[in-house]
């Protein structure tokens, strides 16, 4: 509602408290001819009149043209009379036929006239015109809207309404008594920044009001039904939206229902809103998520649990198969495609870090063809991530966010989770992208497990090409194929072989990285079924992060290793780091290793930012957190430069200028924000460059054709490394099984649980690396590992044994709990080395 008819609505209300309506049998307890009605004077009538104004109270249908009301030459405001009459206010026609649009200013009237007759048809009638054109709702709740004295059909010129809002805000700003004596809707009504041409303010009070009527509420899902296949037409084959942006109206005011979520919209009205909402340009849709992400939380969540509901309601009411998919359910993909409008609203509501990014090394391009482009299969194994149309339109990646207004994990639906066909899902998202969803488009709906799942499929398809590109090659060339990676190492020298045998391989032909990795130890016995492997990460990790190597620092309080600046190891130790980190992903192994979550994020693109420091350097980042916010006297108080010493390998202190001549440069208030910066900016990337750049590399060029980048977030890459530090032990005990005469109900078995839940987390840790090879728990926690026990002969003993590779255990009936227990612990505790048994 523009201002003048605001002012003209209370001096309204105020003739209605100090002349009344003119009718001796008036009701009106807010009307000067009621009957119980106690007389004002003029000042509490003005109060009154503003208050009746906030609450949109009853205005009185007056009996005689207020131009003939006696008194009227009293009130200094009769000249606005001659601009907005009665009859402008209301509709000339009771069937409101002249109406062409929506204002908030005629839905009142309109309101009014229905509560009057005691008759809301006329009210279901115009709702259900307006809002079942898209022509007419497009040009309803308009900012600009006219007087209601002009022409409905007619427009003020765009620099009035510029020139008028300019005029408003300036009276805000100076405090002017007029201004503040209206209700300040309009200072939420300047915070677009895409500039739309709704009024959204206007629009949730409209629905405040008429969402209470039941005839209201039915008119709207209604007239949603009859618009929705309209305007998915007109998306999808006339352009719409290119020649008329402001087409973007229809969808902010429809979803500015808050009952869209309720049962009367989801079977129908919202499933076909979706569909046509997901016809909207990525330019649109970009828009809309800008828009939506000013609103404030409570609004961007309603949004978000709307298409939420819509999602998890379609998938429970139906079943889904290997033929039946929920990739072909319409209504689940809509609302999975409008549910990422909301996500990167949320992510732009937050705490966003766009700048940081570490430069990406491009491959040269060859002009040579690869065998996979000579045998028709490049789309399968392209390389590169792909980039998300409307993350790109946005110039916004979920990597950018420091802290999303939503939680990430609230955009996960696990209903979802549970009926999506990965492998068919993975084929989508690698070969059929342009005729197929994958919901690995929407990552963020997916949780880790369903993720993790996707990026196996990927991985088992290269090692699977490789595997039969080198049969090729070798029939070819006449050779004996050798489809493995193979690493023959000695334990005592495991380290050198590694580090000479991957590197060799990294240099000569990178592409035997995809292979499977088979590891073998010299001098012993064992098929690597995956134990091997797993036992070799685990040697080859306790070597290189070993504190007299010195290649990273360990920090006792954070228990977290970082990369060491003063380190004499060359940069092949470091990639060899990276490898053994890329490999562990592609060959599905879980590491013990400890990194800040800043190593992660840099392995995806960020640099490190002050806020990482909490987190990988806590003592630093409280002190220059003390820093910026000290009140005193910075420079004489703290008696800083630009000059910071930190300490070498043998402990000797180094100095280093952050700028030059920095001794010389003394940190001030004004300049203490760029002596943070700068000194987060030399921690955590400057002064490890070298170190890490060949630790990515070794990573990179593992995953560098994997969709970990696009699919997964650096918490979800430090899950898929290190695994999950939450020990489930009672649901290990779930899906444990057992074999060579042992069953749940056997009394050892019993004894044996009994025992494990009496452990420490340590020694749960110690048998977990007993029995699996690793003291962490798989991405989607114990219950998804699988562990064997099987009977290894009567008492006796011997200490329990264990096949890693199977993760299982073996282990004897001994014939007490107290004798299982002591046997068991002496195991765990002294075991290392593959070939127990």
């Amino acid at each position: 509602m523009n201002r003048a008819a605001a002012k003209h609505l209370i001096e309204r209300y105020f003739r209605q408290l100090t002349e009344g309506c003119g009718n001796g049998d008036c009701t009106n307890e807010f009307c000067a001819s009621c009957c119980d009605f106690q007389p004002l004077d003029n000042n509490s009538a003005a109060a009154k009149a503003l208050e009746l104004f906030k609450i949109n109270a009853k205005l009185c249908n007056p009996s005689k043209k207020e131009s003939d009301a006696p008194h009227s030459s009293a009130n200094e405001n009769t000249h606005l009379d001659s601009k907005m009459s009665d009859t402008d206010v209301f509709p000339q026609k009771e069937d409101f036929s002249d109406v062409h649009y929506l204002t908030e200013n005629s839905v009142y009237r309109i309101l009014s006239f229905c509560e009057e007759k005691g008759d809301y048809s006329a009210l279901v009638r115009i709702i259900g015109r307006v809002f079942s054109s898209a022509e007419v709702l497009m040009k309803s709740f308009r900012k600009d809207e006219p007087n209601t004295a002009e022409n409905h059909d007619s427009c003020k010129p765009p620099d009035a309404d510029k020139h008028e809002k300019q005029s408003e805000q300036t009276s805000e700003k100076m405090g002017a008594s007029s201004a503040a004596a209206l209700p300040d809707e309009g200072v939420n009504e300047t915070f677009d920044p895409c500039e739309v041409t709704v009024d959204i303010c206007a629009v949730r009070r409209v629905y405040d009001r008429l969402l209470t009527i039941d005839q209201a509420e039915a008119a709207f899902v209604n007239a949603l039904i009859y618009l929705t296949p309209n305007m998915e037409l007109d998306l999808e084959y006339l352009d719409v939206y290119e020649t008329n942006p402001d087409y973007l109206n229809i969808f902010i005011i429809v979803l500015e229902n808050s009952n869209l979520h309720s049962p009367e919209y989801l079977e129908v009205a919202l499933p076909q809103f979706c569909k046509a909402m997901s016809k909207l340009p990525v330019t649109a849709l970009a828009r809309l998520s800008k828009l939506w992400s000013t609103y404030g939380l409570p609004h961007i969540r309603r949004m978000m649990e709307t298409f939420q509901q819509l999602i998890t309601f379609t998938v429970v009411s139906n079943e889904y198969d290997s033929e039946n998919l929920v990739n072909d359910d319409e209504t689940v993909v809509a609302a999975t495609q409008c549910l990422k409008v909301a996500f990167y609203a949320s992510i732009q509501a937050g705490d966003v870090d766009v700048e940081h990014n570490e430069e990406d090394e491009e491959d040269p391009e060859s002009d040579e063809l690869t065998l996979h482009e000579l045998l028709g299969e490049e789309r399968l194994y392209m390389k590169g991530p792909r980039v998300d149309p409307l993350e790109r339109e946005l110039g916004l990646r979920p990597i950018d966010s420091i802290k999303p207004l939503i939680p990430f994990e609230d955009f996960v639906n696990e209903s979802l989770n549970e009926v999506v066909e990965m492998d068919k899902d993975f084929t989508f998202f690698k070969v059929n992208a342009e005729t197929k969803f994958s919901f690995q488009s929407c990552p963020f709906i997916l949780n880790v497990i369903t993720k993790s799942q996707g990026l196996y499929y990927d991985n088992r398809i290269r090692m699977y090409s490789e595997r039969r590109l080198t049969a090729l090659y070798s029939m070819v060339q006449g050779q004996q194929p050798n489809p493995y990676l193979k690493l023959k190492v000695r334990r005592d020298h495991i380290i050198d072989d590694a580090l000479v045998r991957l590197e060799m391989i990294s240099m000569e032909n990178p592409s035997d990285l995809k292979k499977q990795l088979f590891v073998e130890f010299e001098g012993e016995q064992g098929v690597d079924e995956g134990g091997v492997s797993k036992e070799f990460f685990q040697l080859v990790l306790e070597e290189i992060f070993n504190p007299d190597i010195g290649m990273f620092t360990y920090d006792d309080n954070t228990k977290l290793f970082w990369f060491n600046s003063s380190s004499l190891e060359n940069e092949a130790q470091y990639t060899l780091v990276g490898l053994v980190l890329g490999l562990a992903i592609y060959n599905n192994c879980i590491l013990d290793v400890h990194f800040p979550m800043v190593v992660y994020r840099k392995l995806m693109g960020k640099k490190g930012a002050f806020l990482d420091l909490s987190d990988s350097h806590p003592a630093l980042y409280q002190s220059l957190k003390q820093l910026l916010e000290y009140t005193g006297n910075v420079e004489k108080d703290m008696m800083l430069t630009f000059q910071i010493s930190h300490t070498d390998l043998f402990g000797n202190p180094v100095l280093y200028d952050l700028k030059e001549q920095g001794d010389q440069m003394p940190v001030t208030k004004e300049n203490r924000q760029e002596f943070v910066d700068l000194y987060t900016e030399y921690i955590l990337n400057k002064s490890v460059e070298r170190q890490f750049k060949a630790f990515k590399k070794g990573f990179l060029i593992v995953t560098n054709e994997s969709p970990l980048k696009y699919l997964f977030r650096p918490e979800e890459v430090e899950l898929l490394i290190c695994g999950s530090r939450k020990l489930d032990f009672e649901a290990l005990e779930k899906t444990t099984e057992y074999d060579g005469g042992y069953s749940k109900d056997s009394q050892i078995i019993k004894d044996f649980w009994e025992t494990i839940h009496s452990f420490g987390e340590e020694q749960k840790r110690l048998f977990l690396q007993f029995t699996t090879g690793t003291d962490r728990a798989p991405v989607g926690g114990l219950g998804k590992l699988k562990m064997i026990i099987a009977k290894n002969g009567s008492d006796t003993d011997r200490l329990p044994t264990s096949h890693t590779c199977f993760n299982a255990l073996l282990l004897p009936e001994y014939s007490s709990k107290e004798k299982l227990k002591e046997r068991l612990l002496k195991a765990i505790t002294y075991a290392k080395g593959f070939g127990m048994l």
